[in-house]
């Protein structure tokens, strides 16, 4: 059997691209440290995109214990962005992006209450604001909850 490899053009015969997706959040894990949480991003010829959230060893049952603190502490989505950019690593293979999240540090940065500096929790809430307007819809009030690092709060359904 003969492959032929153009780029954004390689699929499996069934055309569901799952399995190679699955086979390269794999090989992506493997290079990185246990109890690190992944967000992979598959981008698409046709625009769109896939996200797969992935964890190396110990990472599903520290980010489960991440969440659950921040959720006590009353962590919304502006620390959780605060938190994550400051610990996180960046990096693009072709059009698959890789969020790399290591969780120690970031279980440190809870339970140490580092929280969003204001001027970025207003700059989210105005983006809120713009997006509803934009769509018809009525903002609510305050800022989205804490949206997880763990399998727990990442794989609920969305309400």
């Amino acid at each position: 059997m003969t492959a032929t490899h153009m780029p954004g053009l390689l699929h499996p015969p069934s055309g569901d691209m799952t399995p190679v997706e699955l086979a390269v959040v794999g090989s992506i894990m493997d290079g990185f440290e246990p109890e690190t949480y992944l967000g992979v991003v598959f981008y698409r010829p046709d625009g769109g995109c896939r996200m797969w959230h992935a964890w190396t060893d110990g990472a599903d049952v520290l980010g489960d214990q991440v969440d659950g603190h921040a959720l006590a502490l009353g962590l919304d989505a502006a620390d959780w962005l605060h938190i994550g950019d400051r610990h996180s690593t960046v990096s693009n293979r072709g059009r698959v992006r890789v969020e790399a999240y290591p969780l120690r540090p970031v279980l440190a940065d809870v339970g140490n209450g580092v929280r969003s500096p204001e001027e970025r929790r207003t700059g989210l809430r105005r983006v809120i604001d713009c997006a509803a307007a934009q769509t018809g819809q009525i903002p609510r009030p305050g800022l989205p909850g804490w949206p997880g690092f763990g399998p727990t709060l990442l794989h609920r359904k969305a309400r």
